[in-house]
């Protein structure tokens, strides 16, 4: 599975005014829950503050991946947000945040969930990429530049 294939137009947020982390992660699981009617927002947040629990999931660098395993889920789906200031994510590098990747998983696919992960932190990782990601003008845009990636 490509990165891209996670993503809708809808569940892509650019610009977005967040001040604290617990809103970014609202607005997360707002977004991830609003294609499906099996998983309700509130169980998709209460994943997110969870896993956020365990320890923070910022990567550094100004980025954090969120995510949260639910049983009743079938396919893996994703959530970027682009804010427009940064927030405290607890980052490893005391940097705050202004790109999240959010994602609801499976709790079913272990190994294709790691996968994803480390797909997602090898962008991220990337400095002319996390440069590319916040320059691009509109969600249609980042997933064809995503997808350039990934045939890339």
């Amino acid at each position: 599975m490509f990165i891209s294939d996670l993503l809708t137009p809808e569940r892509i947020a650019l610009d977005v005014k967040a001040r604290s982390k617990k809103r970014v992660l609202e607005m997360a699981a707002s977004r991830l829950s609003s294609e499906t009617d099996a998983i309700e927002q509130r169980v998709v947040y209460s994943g997110l503050c969870g896993r956020e629990r365990i320890g923070s999931t910022a990567l550094g660098r100004g980025v954090a991946l969120p995510h949260c395993r639910l049983p009743d889920l079938d396919e893996p789906s994703g959530s970027l947000l682009r804010l427009h200031d940064s927030v405290d994510f607890d980052s490893p590098d005391a940097q705050p945040v202004d790109l999240v990747f959010a994602l609801m998983l499976p709790d079913s696919l272990q190994d294709q969930n790691l996968n994803l992960l480390a797909a997602l932190a090898e962008i991220f990782h990337d400095p002319q990429r996390r440069t590319m990601l916040r320059a691009t003008p509109s969600p249609e845009a980042l997933i064809e530049l995503l997808k350039s990636w990934e045939l890339g």
